[in-house]
């Protein structure tokens, strides 16, 4: 068994991204998530312009990171994916940056966190941003590939989310744990998932799963 994971607003409480964007960059960071969510523009060409538009130091920045919350039971289901032998990976169209610096202040640095890079040098920027070819998303991170590139097929996939950014990404899951719009979106399609409120919910979900995969594996 894997997991694969998104961070904003799954892991986070809030939004990460729109959080900084709110308090830090230009009110037109809005037009471009309009323009993306009509289809006009991919994702990663909407997270490009978006931090972009970033106007604030370092410190501010971080001070700001510092205040976001990760949802109850997250740590608690790390530790018990780490005793159990389940590999759990990160994989976000959000900002590597702002993941790890929450993530370190939570004493979680040895996550494996894939997101699209920050780069600072006299602007905020990402860099290898770009769409890979034949991603139905057109994020800056596929996370159709991330999954697919973990090999070990035999295992089963967890994948726990809850936006568009997770929409394609859930078809490549055995168990799927959905809240928010990708819960939504698994009930249009009939995607068997299981709603989730907190971490704490998923572990008692995946624990007995995972009792019976390994009772009948013996």
């Amino acid at each position: 068994m894997r997991v694969f994971c998104d961070f904003d607003g799954t892991i986070s409480v809030s939004d990460t991204t729109d959080l900084v964007l709110n308090r830090f960059a230009a009110l037109a960071w809005q037009d471009l998530e309009a323009s993306w969510v009509a289809g006009r523009i991919s994702a990663a060409e909407c997270m490009r312009g978006q931090i972009a538009l970033l106007d604030c130091d370092i410190g501010s920045l971080e001070a700001l990171l510092d205040t976001v919350e990760l949802a109850p039971g997250f740590a608690d289901f790390v530790a018990w994916c780490a005793s159990e032998g389940i590999d759990f990976t990160i994989v976000s169209d959000g900002v590597d940056a702002f993941i790890r610096r929450i993530l370190a202040r939570c004493g979680l640095t040895h996550l494996p966190v894939v997101a699209n890079k920050l780069a600072l040098n006299r602007e905020w920027r990402l860099i290898d941003c770009e769409p890979r070819a034949g991603c139905a998303a057109g994020s800056g991170v596929c996370k159709c590939a991330v999954v697919a590139g973990a090999g070990n097929e035999d295992q089963l996939t967890v994948y726990i989310g809850d936006g568009r950014s997770d929409f394609c990404v859930s078809a490549r899951a055995d168990i799927l744990f959905a809240k928010g719009k990708l819960a939504e979106y698994s009930h249009s399609r009939g995607k068997p998932h299981h709603e989730f409120v907190d971490f704490y919910e998923i572990k008692a979900t995946l624990a007995a799963l995972h009792a019976d995969v390994f009772a009948a594996a013996v």
